[in-house]
């Protein structure tokens, strides 16, 4: 599992992120803005309000958090049936 050990959040909805492995860059998050959960974004300043979880996670208090693993594999641009080639002929198959 891939922690995260910095965040900083920047404009457009956009993240900052430092991973425990030394993995930095710049994460975009504006796909999620004002949808389902993360429609609370829609007040900017509450975005901007993003911390650490305690399993190295993003969270904005207890309304809405989002992975480390997902977040490392957005950062990378690596697809997870890269790494789980049986991922999607499982969901297709199902």
């Amino acid at each position: 599992m891939n922690r995260i050990e910095l965040v900083t959040p920047l404009d457009n909805y956009k993240v900052y992120l430092e991973f425990a492995d030394g993995t930095t860059g710049i994460v975009d998050l504006s796909e999620y803005a004002g949808k389902g959960v993360f429609v609370f974004w829609n007040d900017y300043s509450r975005f901007k309000q993003v911390k650490i979880g305690s399993s190295g996670e993003l969270v904005w208090g207890d309304v809405a958090d989002l992975c480390a693993d997902a977040l490392y594999l957005k950062l990378k641009k690596i697809r997870p049936e890269e790494i789980f080639p049986n991922l999607r002929r499982e969901f297709v198959n199902a």
